[in-house]
Formats: C-alpha cells, structure tokens, sequence
C-alpha cells in the first residue's frame, strides 16, 4: 500500500502544482494503474488462505494446466473454465490472432476464476515461437549460441519476458536445458535448434543470463525437459525418447547446469517441466518380464528421489504435455495424471483436447476421493502451487507503442545474429 500512497500524493501535488489537464489525465490513469496492480497483488499474496479453503473439486483443478481451443472466450471455452476451475491456462499459436485479442482472452479467464491462474505460453524463440503471427520472430537459441553472443541471450529473455506481460502472461515454458553435442545433433529429436550449447558450461551460461534477462522483468521462467533428453533419438510428441545413460553420465552431463542453478543462492529456478524420457539405465521395474520402461515424468524414482531429494529441488514442478505420444501412446489420459501426481509432480499439462482436460480432472478427482492421493500429498502440491502464485506479478498494461518499440529491437537483434525465420508466418 506504501506504494500506491506515495502515486496518490505525487497526484495531489502535480494538481496543486498547476499541471495542465492533459497531465492530470495522465497522472489519474498511471493511479488507476497503480492501484489496480495493488489490489491484484493483494489478491496474489492472499492465494495459500483461498486455496486452502476451496472445496476439494476446485483443488483438484489447481493441479492442471490446460490449452484453449481457439482465440476467443466462447461459450464452450467458457463451460471448460468454469468446470474444471485450472490452476493454469497454457497458450498455443492456435489462440493468438492479435495482441489485444490474446489479452483480452487472458484477462477474461482471470475474471472467471476464484484463484489467479498461472498464464503460460512456449515463447523459446525460433521453431517454438507462438507469437510469430503478431510479433517478429524471435531467434533460435542455437543462433545465439553460434555467435557467442550472450548479452544476445540476456536481451531475449528481456525482450520476450516485457512482451509477455504486456500480453497478460507470468510464466514462460523456457529455456531448454538439453545437450545438443554434435553426435546428438543427428537425432531426429526436435532439440537440434532449441538448445543453447554443446557442452554443460555453454549451456549453464546461456541459460543464466537468458533467465535473468527474463526473471528481471518479472515473468517467470521454467527449466526444460528434467532430466535431459538431448541424448533421446526420437521427439518425445510422437514416442517415448529412450536416453542411454548412466545416473552417474547425467550427473556429470545434462544435469550439470540443473544442479549448478539449483545451487545458488538467490533460489532464482521456481519451476521445473519434467520429460516424458524413459531412462533405463536409471529406473526399470525388473520385476515386469522385459522390463517396463516408466516416463520420467510419471516416475517417482526421477521426479520425486532423484529432482527433489538428491538434487534438493523444492519448487514447482510440472509435466510436458500429457497429450503427447509419449504418453498418449502407452495410458489413457486419467491413468495418467494420477501417475504424475503419484510421482511427485505439482501442474499437469493436458494441452488441447477439451475432453482429454475433462477425464484427466475427473480421474484426479476420483482418485482424491478414493484415497488413491492422500490429502497429504494434495496438500503438498497445493503449497507449491500457492507458493508459486504469491511471487508472480500482475500483467503489465498493453502498451501498443511500447509493444512495437521490443519489436524493432527483436528485429535489430535478428540482424546482429543474422537470424531469418526460415518458415511461413501464418
């Protein structure tokens, strides 16, 4: 409230100054501004004593991050909303048709629920880059990599976290964490342009700048895919990616960077995506003929031993899309879920079926009710949740001319790495 005072009494004298009415319009918007962010962090910083008290229908819901079907607040996106009540809304290209229009959608599905959502997007720039239609597109971590540029690296994340609160987002599904050596570069796995280094070191260091560039705007970033699938040889959208290595090989390789940043002491990593990899080196339950291969994202020997307890993780922790084939391919959608929960993690991705939302909120549920999830393990997640929800801030206002004015500057920045988008903007 100290701040809100000191806009109101800067107001007061600007009047008693005799500032044009021009200025004092100015002046009472920049309050109206300020006082509605107040209110709205107010309402954040209250999210643990709403959560807590919601029934547990609308707890459940916390656990879940979902997509939207199209561009607008229909009355069939609307029912899905207020039916399963998410604790997080994830955007896709397939939902952005103007930069007015996609806050608008977000600020339509705050007013909805009780608990601020987290608003998500995959903004990594370059092949996952889902503001392209109203935006110019961002360069490819590889880019930025090949150039040795990491003031480049810091000013993507500056760029790209400013524009996504304007646009009414708190966190960012990135960056990517993945190895890219160059034996691994032949795999047709979907990572050859969107790691940042060859190597721990390069990665550790490009990734650092690029989420303090993005954290220091105040939009959240979230470290991907745990435990590290650069070494997988298919893309986990279509099919379980296997990685062959030992846990002592991913101590010393992929997680290297994980390990370093969850080290430091200012506690900057709030949110881990966990990988649909199997790693059988690591975990297979032999007791199964052949061996059952688990996902690491629904393996409580990764999310919960390995990411929590050997590592000291104690953040937010998500999946990748449940959608994908990776899973899809091998459970339905309310076994799924349930293994995650199961496993340690806190937010599931279901990201674009209304009905696959639908069975997996209801699986969870069932499960709640059941017992099969303890209230101790419910409450667990909600406390990360909650704890998450208090540190993101409010939207920014939409400021067109400052929307445009990071768009001229992702162009310069382009031109420095000589970065051209290869594909068709649609």
């Amino acid at each position: 409230m100290r701040c809100y005072a000191s806009l109101c009494n800067l107001c007061v004298l600007c009047v008693s100054c005799g500032k044009s009415k021009q200025h004092h319009h100015r002046d009472t918007e920049n309050t109206e501004v300020a006082q509605r962010n107040v209110h709205a962090k107010l309402s954040l910083l209250m999210v643990p004593e709403k959560l807590f008290a919601l029934p547990l229908e609308q707890q459940i819901g916390q656990f879940l991050f979902i997509g939207l079907p199209g561009t607008e607040l229909d009355a069939e996106t609307r029912a899905l909303i207020e039916e399963v009540q998410p604790g997080g809304i994830i955007i896709f290209g397939r939902n952005v048709a103007s930069p007015a229009q996609l806050r608008s959608l977000l600020d339509g599905v705050r007013e909805l629920l009780p608990i601020p959502p987290l608003c998500g997007i995959d903004q990594e720039g370059g092949l996952v880059d889902r503001l392209r239609r109203i935006f110019t597109p961002m360069p490819a971590a590889r880019t930025i990599r090949q150039h040795g540029d990491l003031a480049a690296a810091r000013a993507l994340g500056r760029i790209t976290g400013e524009v996504l609160r304007m646009l009414g987002f708190n966190i960012n599904f990135a960056p990517v964490m993945s190895i890219m050596t160059e034996d691994r570069d032949l795999l047709s796995n979907g990572l050859y342009s969107r790691s940042y280094g060859r190597s721990p070191g390069e990665v550790l260091g490009y990734t650092t700048v690029y989420m303090r560039g993005l954290q220091g705007t105040g939009c959240l970033g979230c470290l991907k895919h745990f435990p590290g699938i650069g070494a997988g040889e298919v893309d986990s959208h279509e099919e379980m990616p296997v990685v062959q290595l030992s846990h002592d090989d991913l101590i010393a390789q992929d997680l290297a960077p994980y390990i370093e940043l969850f080290q430091r002491r200012d506690d900057r990593v709030r949110c881990v995506m966990v990988s649909h990899g199997g790693f059988p080196n690591i975990d297979i339950e032999k007791e199964i003929t052949g061996g059952r291969l688990e996902p690491a994202s629904l393996n409580y020997n990764i999310v919960t031993k390995l990411l929590r307890e050997e590592l000291g993780y104690k953040h937010l922790v998500v999946t990748d899309d449940l959608e994908m084939g990776a899973i899809a391919r091998h459970c339905e959608i309310e076994d799924a879920v349930v293994r995650a929960s199961l496993a340690g993690e806190d937010m599931f991705l279901i990201c674009a079926s209304p009905e696959k939302i639908r069975r997996g909120y209801q699986g969870l549920l069932e499960a709640a009710k059941r017992g099969k999830l303890t209230q101790e393990r419910v409450q667990e997640s909600l406390e990360r949740i909650a704890r998450t929800k208090t540190i993101v801030e409010p939207p920014l206002p939409l400021d067109l001319a400052r929307f445009q004015t990071l768009s001229h500057e992702t162009i310069k920045l382009n031109s420095k790495l000589n970065y051209v988008y290869g594909g068709v903007v649609k």
